[in-house]
């Protein structure tokens, strides 16, 4: 498996999701009525970190109709170089909010002097992700797991400050109030090593406008 292109493919996401559905009838019983969601994968790099950035705080509309304004001034490629090269008026004329624009100018800087090398966090522990892309202003850890899951395919980063993760778990466990995220992350901790896997789930199951569709087949390998 290519890390790059493929970090977490539809079969490893099926079979992780088979282990935590023996061990928990509540993902056993989702499956069975939504069957099994897509792999949420982005290729690793500035675009993506800043994508994820972008979309903090917004709708998934409104997040993919900055990042489209954003490409297309950028000629579809979006890069640190680039980025730096755009003035404050192009980045607002994208729809980049003043705080927005400061956040990515300075990853952008972090990326373009080397402060911070992307590739090499492929081959750093997850501690360590989290601790690097939480150093930049504006990336918290919500931002690091965001990326250490999408972007780097590790299958049990579970990004428990989510909102829509928060719901799924208060609808997979039947609970009257959304969980916190520490509770998201305590009643997550049993699907070690896969909580990125089951927030996938998660993120499913809140997506799901009907929990009475037909169940997808399963991936083939």
């Amino acid at each position: 498996m290519d890390p790059v292109d493929h970090p977490l493919p539809a079969t490893a996401l099926a079979a992780a999701l088979d282990d935590l559905a023996a061990r928990d009838p509540a993902v056993r019983a989702a499956l069975g009525r939504l069957g099994y969601p897509p792999p949420r994968q982005r290729p690793p790099g500035f675009a993506t970190l800043i994508q994820i950035m972008v979309a903090q705080q917004l709708s998934t509309r409104a997040a993919a109709a900055i990042w489209a304004r954003l490409e297309a001034r950028l000629g579809g490629e979006v890069t640190a170089a680039g980025l730096l090269a755009l003035d404050e008026a192009e980045l607002r004329a994208a729809g980049f909010s003043r705080q927005k624009i400061t956040y990515a100018r300075l990853a952008a800087a972090a990326i373009a002097s080397g402060g911070l090398a992307l590739e090499r966090l492929r081959e750093q522990p997850d501690a360590a992700v989290i601790e690097a892309i939480s150093g930049l202003k504006g990336f918290g850890r919500w931002s690091a797991e965001i990326y250490l899951l999408f972007a780097l395919g590790r299958g049990d980063a579970f990004p428990a400050d989510d909102l829509a993760i928060q719901i799924g778990m208060q609808r997979l466990r039947g609970l009257e109030r959304r969980p916190d995220a520490r509770l998201t992350r305590d009643l997550a901790a049993p699907w070690r090593p896969y909580r990125g896997c089951g927030a996938i789930l998660l993120w499913h199951l809140y997506g799901s406008t009907t929990l009475a569709r037909p169940a997808a087949a399963r991936p083939t390998r």
